[in-house]
């Protein structure tokens, strides 16, 4: 952590005002309280980082307290994030707690600059007025991003978040200070993914073309973390423009990477916009006059709840575990 004066937690940014951190609480623990000068609606901006209401490596309390555990440049951390009135307060434990409370207000948006967004359609400029709250915040862990977003190429989530919660489970680490109730796993490093055995895949229901791009990422995982553009991304073998935007999204908060690609986004695009569905090429043509903003587009318009009618019956949630 950067030096600062006793009380204080330095490595501030532009625009927000931070105050104690805090150590010494007999468990381990640090905290630093942030207050930021904007709106943060905690629930919203970290929402994308959670894979499920099962994800072992996420957890919501019923007050909306976020537990996120994660394995940081440090070692595997945990971070607890409450906002009370104004103040976002987070408690940390682990070998990486100083790195997670660092990096609190790039997680919940500091980096995000929304003040070039202009709303140009009604229901854009109703989302934006409702959700003042919702920004786009960076893990800045490239690797931690990728993994789920592979494993969430052209399946169901259902059968990707089963696949990440048997292997997060079955290699991952228990997060450190964590209630034992809350059974929050901190996710492999990269090391571990890469020698996960065939068999285990299997189990996990993912198939074989998936499982080789996580161990072909892993054993690259330092140089993506250097380097998260999308043609570094997109030069890995498995990886396209829509698992590229995905990671951008969460990884580096970039508020332009739109999921091309993606099974339901057209149809939201479209239904919200224009009355109608669409396919990538029309929703990028809604989205045009948004351009540096067009991934906030699409949460604000995820968040409206606008969904063009289903007239079909569901795909069913495959499992490759018995083929």
């Amino acid at each position: 952590m950067p030096d600062g004066p006793p009380g204080t937690a330095a490595g501030g940014v532009a625009g927000e005002e931070t105050a104690g951190l805090l150590t010494g609480h007999g468990s381990g623990r640090v905290r630093r309280e942030w207050a930021p000068r904007w709106p943060v609606d905690v629930g919203a901006t970290l929402s994308p980082h959670r894979r499920g209401h099962h994800d072992p490596a996420f957890r919501v309390e019923r007050d909306g307290t976020v537990w996120r555990g994660s394995y940081t440049p440090e070692g595997p951390g945990t971070l607890r994030i409450r906002a009370r009135g104004d103040v976002v307060v987070a408690d940390a434990w682990g070998p990486g707690a100083a790195w997670l409370l660092d990096g609190l207000p790039d997680l919940l948006g500091a980096s995000d600059e929304p003040e070039g967004f202009e709303a140009r359609h009604e229901i854009v400029r109703r989302q934006a007025l409702l959700r003042p709250g919702l920004r786009i915040g960076r893990t800045n862990r490239v690797f931690e991003a990728l993994v789920p977003a592979v494993m969430e190429q052209k399946v169901l989530a259902q059968e990707a978040w089963r696949a990440w919660g048997y292997l997060v489970r079955r290699f991952g680490t228990p997060a450190p200070g964590a209630p034992a109730a809350l059974r929050l796993r901190v996710p492999p490093p990269p090391a571990v993914w890469a020698r996960i055995p065939s068999w285990e895949w299997h189990r996990s229901g993912l198939e074989a073309v998936r499982a080789r791009t996580i161990i072909g990422a892993a054993r690259v995982a330092a140089r993506l973390e250097e380097d998260p553009a999308e043609r570094r991304l997109r030069s890995l073998p498995g990886v396209g423009v829509w698992t590229a935007a995905e990671v951008r999204q969460r990884a580096a908060g970039d508020p332009d990477a739109v999921s091309v690609g993606d099974y339901n986004l057209p149809g939201v695009v479209g239904w919200a916009l224009a009355g109608r569905k669409v396919d990538d090429d029309g929703m990028l043509e809604l989205l045009a006059p948004y351009a540096g903003h067009r991934y906030r587009v699409t949460r604000l318009l995820e968040s409206s709840g606008a969904r063009p009618p289903r007239r079909g019956p569901r795909l069913p949630v495959r499992d490759y575990r018995g083929f």
